[in-house]
């Protein structure tokens, strides 16, 4: 796939240190760069829990735009599970990814992920923002397979204790919804807004 943006050398940056991410924004097959974010990624009280990753994913995107100059397309994201209105985010132990994989366990939670793409583009500026939301089915798994899961350390970096992607999709009955947005990056979103921008 070619799309205008590299084409034209209008420099791509995501937001983002975020390895998965990085996979998808390679499927787009456009020149990008990364930069890490050192935004405040504290939850605002009083909006809604889309409104929460949308902001999160705009203040990521913004805080990297403000540091940068010249045309270019920044790409913030940001990915919450939530279950009956609760958010899940990376678990700082691994007790606590045994708590959040134990109340995720055998039911089904939401994946939402924002996503906020800043243009400066010939002197104009322009924003888009959106998400993504996928209904994500467990199957019943046993104390003993969450524990296994939980020693390959590849829980603690990830919203709600788990990937989709990798060993863990075997506990995964279905989603509904778009599978690459659950892996962290609304890659269908983020290509038709990039065709837009290059209209």
């Amino acid at each position: 796939m070619q799309l205008k943006a590299n084409k034209n050398k209008m420099k791509i940056i995501l937001a983002s240190k975020s390895p998965r991410r990085k996979e998808l924004m390679n499927m787009l097959n456009l020149e990008y760069e990364v930069i890490v974010s050192e935004a405040d990624e504290t939850l605002k009280e009083g909006i809604t829990i889309e409104e929460q990753a949308k902001r999160l994913s705009y203040i990521k995107a913004k805080t990297v735009f403000e540091e940068t100059l010249g045309d270019r397309i920044v790409i913030g994201s940001d990915t919450m599970v939530i279950k009956d209105n609760k958010i899940y985010g990376k678990p700082k132990d691994e007790e606590e990814a045994l708590k959040i994989l134990k109340e995720l366990n055998g039911a089904k939670h939401q994946v939402i992920t924002g996503l906020a793409i800043l243009v400066e583009k010939d002197g104009k500026y322009e924003e888009y923002i959106d998400y993504d939301i996928t209904e994500v089915y467990f199957k019943n798994m046993t104390d003993t397979e969450i524990k296994n899961w939980i020693s390959t350390g590849k829980a603690m970096d990830k919203a709600g204790a788990y990937a989709i992607q990798g060993e863990f999709s075997v506990f995964i009955e279905k989603i509904n919804g778009n599978y690459w947005a659950v892996v962290g990056l609304p890659i269908h979103k983020v290509y038709d807004i990039l065709k837009i921008i290059n209209e």
